[in-house]
């Protein structure tokens, strides 16, 4: 059998197909919640999209988690590249305020 050319083993491969997965997941939810609101809900199943999108983004980290134990990306870079985002963000933001939400190390305060 040759390698496939980007040279991923069968579960590593499965591990990023299924985050991609999850991140899809959370890219239809926020646009529902733009479209229709936090709080509407879905006809059938009546899960409100704020529930939605907290269970989506559980599902993320979860993956992540996979991921990182694969050994396919670090969960100390990630965590060292999030706060740097944090860090720069605001600059890029219209109306959210970050600095109300961190307590000044770039990680969220605990409440």
């Amino acid at each position: 059998m040759t390698e496939h050319f980007n040279g991923l083993t069968p579960a590593e491969d499965e591990l990023l197909a299924v985050l991609a997965e999850e991140c899809a997941e959370v890219i239809q939810i926020i646009s529902k919640i733009q479209r229709h609101g936090l709080r509407n809900y879905h006809p059938e199943s009546r899960e409100v999209n704020a529930y939605t999108l907290e269970r989506e983004m559980g599902d993320v980290r979860a993956a992540m988690k996979l991921v990182c134990e694969a050994g396919i990306a670090r969960e100390s870079t990630i965590h060292l590249l999030a706060d740097e985002k944090l860090k720069h963000i605001e600059r890029y933001l219209h109306h959210s305020v970050v600095p109300a939400t961190l307590n000044g190390t770039g990680r969220f305060n605990a409440e």
